[in-house]
């Protein structure tokens, strides 16, 4: 008994080594934006933005530095940090930078902070101010739902990947359907304040509303055949 009990700690002590990242790959974390906050408030911090130059000119959190994970001088870029002292990363919801975490864990950073959720969560919870650069407000968001047919919206933007392999068969459906259905697209980084009203906490989200109430939404890439279905 006593030799099943070792052994058992033995397997857990193992797991937990390996989830915490301690196996030369560095430790990568998602934390909440509250506590991401409080760990980045310190200007000397490494702090980095990992959107693109317009997305990081539209809002950046201070003393943050932009380096594009899309960029294919990611890594010469990154290289130029400290290893040793942790580094914070984040996006607009939290996929690309979670991308940039494990890139840099496996570059041989020590400790990597991704936060969790991105600048939208960062402003849903009150940490910033949205920015709304031409986008749609509240009032044309609500006043364009209101129809006599079902409104699919699709909360996108350029650099999504997701987004992108959805939007051919979403402009297909909206000749098919257009005497059932309107789909609306609204670019999410040109309407932060208006996904933060809304709670749009990832990209792609589709919201189905049929009588200018809502009844579906969807959070990610979902099938033509699958969305289909749920029209």
């Amino acid at each position: 008994m006593k030799r099943i009990i070792l052994m058992v700690f033995f397997a857990s002590s193992l797991l937990l080594t390996s989830c915490k990242g301690q196996n030369g790959k560095g430790i990568n974390e998602n934390i909440e934006p509250k506590a991401f906050a409080e760990k980045v408030a310190d200007p000397g911090v490494q702090l980095i933005d990992v959107r693109t130059p317009d997305e990081y000119g539209n809002q950046h959190l201070d003393n943050a530095k932009n380096i594009n994970i899309n960029d294919s001088n990611f890594e010469t870029q990154a290289a130029q940090l400290d290893k040793n002292k942790p580094v914070y990363v984040y996006c607009l919801s939290g996929g690309r930078s979670a991308k940039a975490a494990d890139k840099l864990a496996s570059m041989g950073f020590k400790e990597v902070y991704n936060m969790a959720g991105g600048i939208t969560r960062w402003n849903a919870e009150g940490l910033g101010k949205p920015v709304n650069k031409g986008g749609m407000t509240l009032a044309d968001y609500q006043k364009a739902i209101q129809s006599d047919k079902k409104v699919l919206v699709d909360f996108y933007a350029e650099w999504c990947g997701p987004c992108k392999k959805m939007a051919p068969y979403l402009a297909k459906m909206k000749e098919e359907m257009k005497g059932e259905l309107v789909i609306l697209k609204v670019d999410a980084d040109q309407s932060q304040e208006l996904a933060t009203q809304l709670q749009i906490e990832g990209l792609p989200t589709l919201i189905l509303y049929k009588d200018g109430k809502e009844v579906w939404k969807h959070l990610g890439y979902i099938s033509e055949q699958d969305l289909k279905k749920k029209l």
